[in-house]
């Protein structure tokens, strides 16, 4: 046997080995993984985020239905990656969002058409003192169709503008302050409501509809800013939040509704005050988020329709843009 006879003998062959998916490789991904798991624990327990410093939990909840972004972000990067740890850690955070806000995304509407089936409709709207075109908006508010109206950040010199052109529709209506009530129905009992800031930006109205009396509060909370040395700077709406909930919380009426750009979500802890007391009219009957801030972008529902009493909601809706920073929302109620 030759040398090279002898090297081929001993030489052994191997099958090659078959290469194994990149699906099947658990270990890529975890990175993601630990994001994705981190964004459904950021969302499920949002109130244990503490309000300690620039009052983050109460940030978080204002803008928390758009942390669900993360969603499909995450399930891009797991596919670009091939991991299958990532994809099956990003079931977490959208399981989590869809228990939160998928019933928003359903019409819980109960009449066809924008106050179909209910016995009055009520509009609040922050008509900004900046606004270029208070006319418009005047015509806005007369083709809402609405019975009650309301309206916050009224400049000095457009109160004549509002009162003159809503008066064919809206024969009667009380202004304090900064907001204003307008309606087809008599008003009457009209009280300040004192929420603590050295002027008036609330009010509480005795509203006779013909199926019976309801307090109706009008009510403009202190503005919320968010900035980089001192995070979101709400302290003074909530010492105003808490005061307008102990004022709905002494009403001696039964039936009750709250308009008024509150600057902030019902999402927010910060307004348990008065949001522990009323529910909202989009939850229970809206379809969709009603987004109402900013106009050009609404990313945050921060005026609100709020009742209690046995009212109904019937449908809510936002309507269309105008010279404000804000859009119009709008509830049907059955009494």
């Amino acid at each position: 046997m030759t040398q090279a006879d002898s090297a081929e003998a001993t030489t052994t062959t191997r099958a090659p080995e078959s290469p194994s998916s990149p699906w099947k490789d658990w270990r890529r991904g975890w990175v993601l993984a630990a994001v994705a798991v981190l964004t459904a624990a950021l969302m499920a327990c949002h109130s244990w985020v503490p309000n300690t410093f620039g009052n983050f939990g109460s940030l978080l909840e204002t803008f928390l239905p758009w942390v669900g972004l993360a969603v499909p972000i995450l399930l891009a990067l797991g596919l670009w990656r091939r991991s299958a740890t990532a994809l099956a850690a990003v079931l977490l955070p959208a399981i989590v969002w869809v228990n939160l806000f998928g019933g928003l995304l359903t019409d819980k509407s109960t009449g066809k058409g924008a106050g179909a089936g209910a016995d009055f409709t009520v509009l609040t709207h922050n008509v900004a003192a900046a606004n270029p075109d208070p006319a418009g908006t005047v015509r806005l508010l007369n083709g809402s169709g609405a019975q009650i109206v309301a309206l916050e950040e009224l400049a000095s010199g457009a109160v004549t503008t509002y009162s003159r052109g809503l008066a064919g529709t809206y024969p009667y209506h009380v202004v304090e302050g900064t907001v204003g009530l307008w309606s087809k129905y008599p008003l009457g009992d009209v009280s300040v409501v004192d929420i603590k800031m050295g002027w008036t930006r609330a009010f509480r109205a005795t509203v006779t509809t013909p199926k019976g009396p309801l307090a109706v509060y009008v009510a403009h909370l202190p503005s919320v800013r968010v900035k980089f040395d001192a995070g979101f700077t709400a302290g003074q709406r909530d010492v105003s939040a808490k005061a307008l909930g102990e004022a709905i919380q002494a009403e001696p009426l039964k039936k009750v509704i709250l308009l008024g750009d509150l600057n902030g979500t019902v999402n927010d802890r910060s307004l348990a005050p008065v949001t522990s007391q009323l529910r909202s009219a989009q939850g229970a009957a809206g379809d969709g988020f009603g987004f109402s801030w900013p106009a050009a972008f609404p990313m945050a529902r921060i005026d609100q329709i709020l009742s209690k009493g046995g009212l109904k909601p019937t449908n809510s809706w936002v309507l269309p843009a105008d010279g404000s920073d804000h859009l119009p929302i709008a509830a049907g109620y059955r009494y």
